[in-house]
């Protein structure tokens, strides 16, 4: 009997012995390789100075493009993600900040991504990576559900999350394959024109924001020039309103929702294509960076 509980401890310690290891190993990957999306961008790249930076989600990743601005003279970079809401965005940010990197003005989309206070979880799990590290992280995670096995459970988070952060990309990641959401200074254009597009806003109903609230007190804190803007919607839209209460709920916004109204210029009724992006982008640039 002893010899059979000991051999089951062995088991057991082995195994432990192991994730710990893996989870170390590919801890240590990700923190020293070189960047393959925009958090490990803004988590490990160097401090840089910007002109202009672009925030929010997928309506900020395909809505603005940087090169417009490059070729007038701006360093800028577009750190939209896809999917992502504005606590991602304010995490993302502070981790810039709190590095150095210095901003002078930041484009950050806000229309309806304050629908709601949630977090997108396909967003911050590629912020996991980092967890053991960064303090600024752990602050913003430290009283999720999840947190203690996120935390203290060996390679739990890599297993969990293999789809986003498991042994496909962390292969990537250590043979610095390309990604293609790091080209175009971080802009992802949308190529095709949608037919016959429709959206119904009506179960949105803007709302107080923290994350938004955040980006605007490390603008405070971080002299940095914040522009909030909405961007455009297709034509048919039901319940366009909503983007009017977006500005009655915080009148600082600049509603640019009408500001391009071609059907032509949207590859989907929420999402503007390449065409539509860079129209938007030369109205921002005209209008607030004269």
């Amino acid at each position: 009997m002893k010899k059979f509980l000991f051999h089951i401890a062995v088991i057991c310690i082995t195994i432990i012995g192991v994730l710990f290891l893996a989870d170390y190993s590919y801890t240590e990957i990700y923190n020293n390789s070189k960047p393959r999306n925009k958090i490990a961008l803004a988590y490990l790249g160097e401090a840089k100075k910007y002109d202009v930076i672009f925030l929010g989600s997928s309506r900020a990743n395909n809505h603005f493009v940087p090169n417009i601005f490059i070729e007038r003279g701006f360093k800028a970079y577009n750190y939209g993600m896809s999917g992502s809401r504005l606590e991602e965005s304010a995490l993302l940010l502070e981790l810039l900040l709190e590095k150095g990197t210095k901003i002078k003005n930041l484009v950050v989309e806000v229309d309806l991504n304050i629908n709601s206070n949630g977090y997108s979880e396909g967003t911050r799990i590629l912020f996991y990576p980092f967890l053991r590290k960064s303090n600024t992280i752990r602050s913003y995670y430290k009283n999720i559900p999840e947190f203690d096995q996120l935390y203290y459970f060996p390679f739990y988070k890599y297993i969990k999350n293999d789809a986003k952060i498991g042994a496909r990309e962390l292969f990537f990641t250590a043979t610095q394959k390309p990604s293609h959401n790091m080209e175009l200074f971080g802009f992802s254009p949308l190529e095709k024109t949608g037919k016959k597009m429709q959206y119904d806003l009506s179960r949105y109903h803007p709302k107080r924001n923290k994350g938004y609230e955040k980006i605007k007190e490390l603008c405070k804190i971080y002299n940095v020039n914040i522009i909030a803007v909405t961007t455009p919607m297709c034509e048919n839209t039901k319940n366009i309103k909503y983007f009017d209460d977006v500005v009655k709920l915080y009148p600082e916004i600049y509603n640019l929702e009408d500001v391009i109204t071609d059907e032509s210029c949207f590859s989907s009724c929420g999402h503007m294509n390449e065409k539509g992006a860079k129209k938007f982008t030369l109205y921002l640039l005209n209008r607030f960076f004269k």
